[in-house]
């Protein structure tokens, strides 16, 4: 406290008199203890302070007091140091660790909007296309705020159908959608299961009634469980590692550009070979229609080929060949 009531004088021009007013001691305690030696007690507190200031600054700001002091424990002297002592002097320093975000969800139930059975029960694969489809909504943040992105896709070829941007989150984004779904498979799709969270946006009287008004039934996972949407779950997960956390999307233009021309490319093509999808005679389509065919072999009438199919039809044409060029 001296040090500082001599700095105030020196450096600010803060008379004694008033700079130990301010503090609460009196003029005679500053000159008893102005100029005497540290105590062994002050010694090691501002030896404690330096070690916690090297700990903290070595790992770039990011530990708090438990890490601090499970660092500090391993060095001689410091054995017996308590956990509450760390915590109190990287307070009195104004050292605070990086906390870890907050998983924000995006569904807001709404508590009086009409509630519809989990008709799915995470049966994700069904026999044919057009039978289960799958949507949720998350957010894509860049320098100039955020985006929402809303999908639908269908369960048996994990295939993007319909997908929506827009700056908001509400029921017209989950709508546009389900529309642009409904008009890459045709417009017949009744009977179809669409399966969502119970969010506000998929139980609004927009959404419901698009539904019935293409016959399409609704499915809804339970409160509190991602588990019963993992297939869209997983999709995310897929478009923000491969499209998002690579880059710095400074401009929302920047971010639409990239989420509509990268991820037919990318994304839906590497989610397709990490899910082993089954052979199919889908309508091959992406979004707004050009995500052409996926990359894999794609055998006679526009089948894909099973995985190695291509390597045993070359194989045998070769055999042929050497058939046809041999002698006799």
């Amino acid at each position: 406290m001296t040090a500082h009531i001599e700095t105030q004088r020196t450096e600010h021009h803060v008379p004694v008199a008033t700079a130990c007013r301010a503090l609460g001691v009196s003029e005679s305690w500053f000159y008893k203890h102005r100029g005497r030696p540290p105590t062994p007690t002050r010694q090691r507190r501002d030896a404690l302070d330096a070690a916690i200031v090297e700990v903290f600054e070595a790992n770039d700001g990011e530990y708090g007091s438990p890490r601090v002091h499970n660092e500090l424990i391993e060095r001689p002297g410091w054995q017996h140091l308590s956990v509450n002592t760390v915590a109190e002097r990287m307070h009195a320093l104004g050292l605070v660790g990086k906390k870890r975000r907050r998983r924000r969800s995006l569904t807001r139930p709404d508590p009086h909007a009409p509630k519809f059975d989990n008709l799915v029960r995470r049966k994700f694969k069904p026999a044919a296309p057009n039978m289960i489809f799958c949507g949720d909504i998350t957010e894509i943040s860049t320098w100039e705020g955020k985006l929402y992105v809303a999908t639908v896709i269908d369960l048996y070829s994990r295939r993007l159908i319909g997908f929506a941007i827009a700056e908001h989150c509400k029921a017209p984004l989950v709508c546009d959608a389900l529309r642009m779904a409904i008009a890459t498979r045709g417009g017949n799709l009744a009977g179809v299961i669409m399966h969502t969270d119970r969010g506000s946006q998929y139980t609004s009287d927009a959404f419901t009634g698009l539904c019935a008004k293409h016959r399409i039934v609704q499915s809804m996972s339970r409160s509190g469980s991602c588990l019963d949407n993992a297939v869209a779950e997983s999709f995310f997960a897929t478009l923000k590692t491969e499209l998002v956390y690579r880059v710095v999307l400074a401009t929302k233009p920047h971010a639409r550009q990239r989420l509509t021309w990268a991820s037919p490319r990318t994304v839906e093509a590497s989610t397709m070979r990490r899910c082993h999808v089954r052979e199919t005679t889908e309508v091959r389509s992406g979004l707004q229609g050009r995500c052409g065919t996926h990359r894999v072999g794609v055998g006679p009438a526009g089948r894909r080929d099973r995985p190695g199919a291509r390597r045993a039809r070359g194989h045998a044409r070769q055999l042929g060949e050497r058939r046809q060029a041999a002698p006799g």
